[in-house]
């Protein structure tokens, strides 16, 4: 029979579970990037972390995490496993969501909202890319990593993407957010990287976590409406992709979302490879 444990240690759970998410930093570059930013970088303003375990025999077969405000993450629970995880966290805990590989996501999903009578809906469809080669293009201007000075410009930014990205139009909660994102992942030392015209102007931005498993995971992108469709996407994402390869990373990876096709394939000519298609869903309580 199954053992399902819900830790309380960050460490502790890192301990038990590091060489089961390292075997494969690319496929788990959500959780490492996750425990690493709060194991060497914490915050006194973290929310504590949803942190479990599936071990069979002794054995370790599963493991999800949850880093508030981000939903369920579940690239380490194969689809099998996600109706028992499903069964534990029932009645223990409440999810606004959940992601990672549309498999394990969907039968998780089912198995919820059966035991909690939520109802759920896809945000989004994903799919995580490996970069191969780069390939840098032929864009006027040039990157520069951000610093604290840019610190407004960047909150300001991410509060943009988040809305555009999640439809988040009138939640108070947005810039609160963004502004300790921003601080937060500079203090880890993410690269935070401008592509500015040729007036020194910034037009776009690019994040990417430090590297930790010898992996970066590139995200947010964004470009502001009035500077797209100019090439400046694909030339912060590559700026952004060298600082990481530069720093010490041995895999680059993205998200993209599948509904936008032009920027899968922006990232694929610069060099990015796909891996596996992903899927984001959010829960609503059944009071709602």
């Amino acid at each position: 029979m199954a053992e399902v444990t819900i830790h309380d240690d960050l460490a502790e759970f890192w301990d038990l579970t590091g060489d089961f998410f390292n075997a494969d930093p690319v496929f788990h570059s959500i959780p490492i990037a996750g425990v690493n930013r709060r194991l060497n970088h914490p915050d006194p303003d973290d929310a504590p972390p949803l942190l479990v375990t599936v071990s069979e025999a002794n054995v370790l077969v599963a493991a999800a995490l949850r880093t508030p405000p981000w939903p369920l993450t579940l690239t380490g629970v194969p689809a099998e496993w996600a109706e028992t995880l499903a069964d534990a966290l029932a009645g223990e805990v409440e999810l606004p969501g959940v992601n990672g590989p549309r498999d394990a996501v969907e039968a998780f999903v089912v198995a919820w909202s059966a035991r909690t009578g939520c109802a759920a809906h896809e945000v989004m469809s994903l799919r995580l890319y490996q970069l191969g080669e780069l390939v840098l293009p032929d864009v006027p201007g040039e990157a520069r990593v951000a610093t604290e000075d840019d610190v407004e410009l960047l909150t300001s930014w991410y509060s943009e993407f988040r809305v555009e990205a999640t439809d988040q139009v009138g939640d108070e909660g947005v810039e609160e957010q963004s502004a300790r994102y921003v601080r937060t992942t500079l203090a880890a030392g993410y690269g935070h990287v401008l592509w500015c015209d040729g007036d020194g102007a910034p037009v776009s931005w690019a994040s990417t976590s430090a590297p930790a498993s010898s992996m970066s995971r590139i995200g947010p992108v964004f470009t502001p409406p009035a500077h797209r469709r100019r090439g400046y996407g694909a030339a912060v994402t590559a700026a952004c992709a060298t600082w990481a390869l530069e720093n010490g990373a041995e895999h680059v990876v993205l998200y993209t979302d599948l509904s936008n096709p032009t920027s899968n394939s922006v990232y694929q000519r610069i060099g990015f490879r796909p891996v596996v298609d992903s899927a984001e869903f959010a829960f609503t309580p059944a009071s709602g």
